[in-house]
């Protein structure tokens, strides 16, 4: 049955070939009755070619790699560019492309050598993160620009993923472009991952029940921007950690995604002074205090840093940056504020 299934999708997916490459493998374009483009994973070049037509040479959607000798059809097409795995995943795909009912597919076996990652878990968070690319001129930036936060050096822990799954309580799985932020402990190691997702434009986040949502092992571990040296801030959102950053730019930050999981927070060996940066609720100041405790247990300084608003986002975008700097300003260790402010002053 699988295999017929697989028949069918490919063959509806073949009548519309060059919008499935428009859409899938948007790196390349038409040349002549072919799509030309880098290879299966929308790597920009011209060594695969999809053909678009039926002709004697063979069958619309049928492609093949000059430089690797990789063949296959619009089902591998999908599979390849968004990195899925099970075959159940790629089928829901086609049938969203091709707005067909949602069926319940049998299952598949895994691709031979790759198990498959269990939902949720620290593999799929990898996974997910791996398949996904720069944030440069994609939505994210936008999202991010839209937001005030325009200094993005050093944010190579957050992608961008054009079509990211979104499962909804009930009804069929959704796609959306999203926001990948790897979570990682200190050794740098990839444990987890936060999936902000965004509206095609980029101009919200998705209108979706709930936009953010975050997978694997992420006690103990954050969203690290910057490398920590012995001073750093900590705090809950990715969104707020970035607007603090826009007037400390070359503070290390590390968002913990939660108040639970900032209380939780791992101290780098070398940090001295720790920033703690809550949001203005009570789950807020239960985590600020508690990482209080635990900072001086460490011998490490810790210093809260209120916003004026509800977050720093809050107050970039209603107060501008040069009072959100005043704000920071006054609540530094003096040494800080020639170290980390001199280039935002």
């Amino acid at each position: 049955m699988a295999r017929q299934n697989a028949s069918d999708l490919a063959h509806r997916l073949a009548h519309q070939a060059e919008a499935v490459c428009r859409h899938y493998l948007s790196n390349g374009q038409r040349q002549g009755n072919y799509w030309q483009v880098g290879d299966v994973r929308n790597t920009k070049g011209r060594s695969m070619f999809v053909r678009l037509k039926d002709s004697p040479k063979g069958r619309a959607g049928k492609w093949t790699d000059a430089a690797t000798g990789e063949h296959g059809d619009l089902l591998d097409v999908i599979r390849e560019s968004l990195g899925l795995i099970d075959f159940a995943d790629v089928a829901d795909e086609a049938r969203i492309f091709l707005s067909l009912p949602h069926t319940k597919p049998e299952p598949a076996a895994p691709r031979q050598g790759v198990a498959p990652a269990p939902s949720g878990s620290a593999e799929a968070a990898r996974r997910l993160f791996a398949m996904s690319q720069s944030i440069a001129g994609t939505v994210v930036e936008t999202y991010l620009r839209r937001r005030g936060i325009t200094l993005l050096h050093g944010t190579g822990n957050l992608r961008f993923h054009p079509r990211c799954y979104y499962k909804p309580d009930d009804g069929p799985t959704e796609t959306w472009p999203a926001m990948i932020a790897a979570v990682t402990d200190l050794t740098g190691k990839i444990t987890g991952a936060h999936r902000t997702w965004l509206a095609p434009d980029g101009s919200d986040k998705a209108p979706i029940d709930t936009p953010r949502k975050a997978m694997g092992d992420l006690l103990g571990a954050a969203v690290r921007i910057g490398v920590p040296g012995s001073v750093m801030a900590a705090g809950e959102g990715v969104e707020t950690m970035l607007s603090l950053r826009q007037v400390l730019p070359d503070m290390a930050m590390a968002p913990a995604l939660s108040a639970a999981h900032l209380a939780a927070i791992l101290f780098p060996p070398n940090l001295r002074r720790l920033y703690i940066v809550s949001d203005d609720d009570p789950a807020g100041d239960g985590a600020r205090d508690m990482l209080i405790e635990r900072a001086k247990a460490e011998g490490i300084e810790a210093i809260p840093l209120s916003p004026a608003f509800g977050d720093f986002n809050e107050d970039l975008r209603r107060l501008g940056i040069n009072a959100l700097r005043a704000g920071v300003r006054v609540q530094l260790a003096p040494e800080d504020v020639a170290r980390f402010m001199s280039l935002a002053a």
